[in-house]
């Protein structure tokens, strides 16, 4: 079988029964294997074209995003091998590969406690950045959800996260009344559109953030 009509099957597999995020990851990294090797027989792209393509599209990246395209492609020949064509062997699934690519291990991340989260939220004084603290520590918020907020997302204590990282189209989180009755005001007193977002990114909010993380 050739490479594109495997990418071709594999993909359409995946409009049809997966998510949204899952079809977009696996059209990333597909489309540039069908491109590059397109004309080929599956049989022979070998472990060294492998590790050619994923360090022409990977490289210079962080581990978990190797990890992840790897894992990719090694799933596109499983799922060839599984139900087309089990005399495929799998070029992925070589041990230096498998070693090159393999997953970090878990970051044991420090908890913050909440009486320190307080003291943050509460020192901050303007507004806007209270909101987007308190958003993410009440809410459960990531600041990417966050700053993508419009006010067409509000509804009483209710706000819908559009394409969250779960791979679900949308989430919804509950808020305080409190904390939705400032983020109404705050928008009511700026004016903003129905379908505008709430916090735009700035240079000022930019290095806010970034301060925010270091």
């Amino acid at each position: 079988m050739k490479v594109s009509k495997a990418v071709k099957v594999c993909l359409n597999y995946h409009r049809n029964h997966s998510k949204p995020n899952t079809v977009r990851s696996y059209e990333a990294i597909l489309t540039k294997f069908g491109f590059i090797f397109g004309d080929k027989d599956l049989e022979d792209i070998s472990s060294e074209d492998i590790l050619s393509f994923l360090d022409q599209i990977a490289g210079g990246t962080k581990q978990q995003t190797k990890r992840t395209r790897y894992s990719h492609l090694a799933a596109f020949y499983n799922f060839i091998i599984n139900n087309i064509d089990e005399q495929i062997q799998n070029p992925c699934s070589t041990q230096l590969l498998k070693k090159l690519y393999k997953a970090n291990p878990p970051v044991q991340w420090e908890s913050i406690e909440k009486e320190t989260i307080d003291e943050v939220i509460f020192r901050t004084t303007r507004l806007r950045y209270r909101l987007i603290l308190e958003l993410m520590a009440r809410g459960g918020m990531r600041i990417g959800e966050v700053l993508k907020l419009t006010p067409e997302d509000i509804s009483g204590q209710k706000l819908l996260i559009r394409d969250p990282k779960s791979g679900r189209e949308q989430e919804v989180i509950f808020i305080t009344q409190k904390i939705a009755d400032r983020l109404r005001e705050y928008i009511n007193s700026k004016n903003i559109a129905f379908n505008q977002r709430i916090f735009p990114i700035s240079s000022e909010a930019t290095r806010w953030i970034e301060n925010l993380y270091a």
